[in-house]
C-alpha cells in the first residue's frame, strides 16, 4: 500500500488539495450515505472501533485494549477483522501459530496474539462464526463506515498530531466523509497523544456532547530499557512512520536510519538485507514494529536476532471510568 500523501497533512488545505476538492466532497457524499444505513443484528453486542480517516490512527491497540477490558469484566470478546492483505476472505478464526500475514493480513495475525480474532470479508458472516465460537461480544477492528452490522457501541479512534488533516474528504484530504457529520454517527472518540489537530477534532465532538476519551500508546517496558541510549535502524510498514520514530526517541534511542515502507509492506528479504546493512553501517541496532514483525519473523536470519528490538504497544486510558462506563451502558443495553 502507498503512504497517504504528505498534503493531507497540513492544516490548510494545498493548491492540489482545492483541485481535488470537488472529487472529495462527492466521496464523501457516497460514503456517508452508506454508513446510514442500517445493518442487520448479530444477536450479541458489537462494538465497533474505526476512524474518520484513511490510514491508521491507533484502532488495533485501541481493539486490543477493549478486548482485555472485557475479558476482565467476565466477557468472552472475539475480535472481527477484514483481514486486509491476506488471501483468505473468511470467515475463519486466524490461529498464530497456523496462519501467516499472507493467510490473513498483518494486523489479524498480531490482534491473534492477543485475543481471539475472526477474519471475514462479509462482516455479518463474522460475527455468526464468533457468536458460534462461543463470543458474547464482538469489537470489530474498522468498520465505522461498514453498514453490514448493526453497532451498539461506536468508537472513533483520533491521533493527537494528525488529527482529520486538511479536513477534506478522498482524494483530496484523509477524511471518508465530513468530520462532522461523521461525528453524528459515533457514540464517543477516543484521542491518542496530544495535538492541537486531535484537540480541534475533539472540540467538534463535545459541541455535538459526545464524550471524548484521551489515551496513550505505551511502549513496552522491556524494549524500552533495550532502546534506551541505543543507536537506532527504524523499519516499519505502517500507515504513518513518524509516530513510530517519536516512540522511539521518547525512549531515548537516537534515530540515526529511517527505512519506511507503505502501510502493510509486503517485506522480502532485500528488505531484510538492507535493514542489516544499515544497522552495520551506523553500529545500531534495529528496530521494527509488533505488526511489522508478523512478516519479517520468517525472513530474520537466526543470527542477526541480537540486532533487533521488537517494541510492542498498548493504550492506557487516561481515564479507565470513563471507558468503564461505556461499556456499563452497552451491558445494560444488552
Amino acid at each position: 500500500m502507498l503512504r497517504a500523501p504528505r498534503f493531507w497533512w497540513r492544516d490548510k488545505p494545498t493548491l492540489l488539495a482545492r483541485l481535488l476538492q470537488p472529487l472529495g466532497v462527492l466521496y464523501g457524499r457516497i460514503t456517508l450515505r452508506r454508513m446510514r444505513q442500517p445493518g442487520v443484528e448479530a444477536g450479541l453486542p458489537i462494538i465497533c472501533v474505526g476512524n474518520f480517516i484513511a490510514g491508521g490512527a491507533g484502532k488495533t491497540p485501541t481493539a486490543i485494549a477493549l478486548a482485555r477490558l472485557l475479558g476482565e469484566r467476565g466477557e468472552k470478546p472475539f475480535v472481527l477483522m477484514r483481514g486486509y492483505g491476506g488471501r483468505l476472505a473468511g470467515p475463519v478464526e486466524v490461529d498464530p501459530d497456523r496462519h501467516r500475514a499472507a493467510d490473513v493480513g498483518d494486523e489479524p495475525l498480531l490482534m491473534a496474539r492477543h485475543a481471539r480474532t475472526v477474519i471475514a470479508r462479509e462482516r455479518a458472516a463474522g460475527a455468526r462464526l464468533a457468536r458460534g465460537l462461543g463470543a458474547s461480544v464482538v469489537v470489530m477492528d474498522d468498520g465505522l463506515q461498514n453498514p453490514s452490522l448493526a453497532k451498539h457501541l461506536r468508537l472513533a479512534v483520533v491521533d493527537g498530531a494528525s488529527g482529520a488533516g486538511n479536513g477534506l474528504c478522498l482524494p483530496a484530504g484523509p477524511l471518508r466523509a465530513p468530520l462532522a457529520e461523521q461525528m453524528s454517527e459515533a457514540d464517543a472518540i477516543v484521542v491518542i497523544g496530544s495535538g492541537g489537530a486531535g484537540e480541534r477534532v475533539a472540540a467538534i465532538a463535545r459541541a455535538q456532547k459526545k464524550p471524548v476519551l484521551a489515551a496513550i500508546l505505551k511502549p513496552a517496558d522491556a524494549a524500552v530499557a533495550q532502546l534506551r541510549g541505543q543507536k537506532i535502524v527504524a523499519l516499519s510498514g505502517i500507515g504513518r512512520p513518524e509516530k513510530f520514530t517519536a516512540t522511539l526517541r521518547d525512549a531515548g534511542a537516537t534515530v540515526v536510519a529511517e527505512q519506511a515502507h507503505g502501510d502493510h509492506h509486503a517485506y522480502g528479504q532485500g528488505d531484510v538485507a538492507a535493514a542489516l546493512a544499515a544497522a552495520r553501517e551506523h553500529g545500531a541496532l534495529i528496530a521494527t514494529t509488533e505488526k511489522d514483525w508478523t512478516k519479517l519473523a520468517p525472513l530474520w536470519p537466526e543470527d542477526a536476532l541480537g540486532s533487533l528490538v521488537v517494541v510492542p504497544v498498548s493504550l492506557v486510558f487516561a481515564e479507565p471510568e470513563a471507558i468503564a462506563g461505556l461499556l456499563d451502558t452497552l451491558a445494560k443495553a444488552g
